[in-house]
């Protein structure tokens, strides 16, 4: 009998490991959600030329955004005199400074090639 008791109390004992462990894997598991959710996800580049008769498309823009579309345009300008750079915070897809036509442009191709990637292929 002694040995059938000792038996059930290792068990329990075991359990109650198993439980805490399950515990902390479920708060972690939570805390990496929250940082995926307000990490970089979306990344959408156009290159152009800003000067239509002159040079290459040399100068960029980038869109960095999370899973909610907030985050970032990188704006860089190549010209003879110089380069110059710009960044402006995106907030839901939008931002509070006027957007050009190629930061629109990065920000609906983060979120489109994203869009295309998640979606599942279903079999035939």
């Amino acid at each position: 009998m002694a040995d059938l008791e000792g038996i059930i109390f290792e068990q329990i004992k075991r359990l109650r490991q198993t439980e805490k462990n399950l515990k902390n894997l479920e708060d972690f598991s939570r805390h990496l959600e929250t940082m995926t959710l307000k990490s970089v996800q979306k990344i959408g580049v156009i290159r152009f030329n800003p000067f239509r008769d002159v040079g290459g498309d040399q100068s960029f823009c980038i869109a960095f955004l999370d899973a909610q579309n907030n985050g970032l345009t990188l704006s860089s300008f190549f010209t003879r005199e110089g380069t110059r750079i710009y960044t402006k915070p995106i907030i839901n897809s939008s931002s509070e400074y006027p957007l050009t036509e190629e930061e629109k442009k990065a920000i609906k191709k983060a979120i489109e090639e994203s869009d295309a990637k998640l979606k599942i292929k279903k079999p035939k």
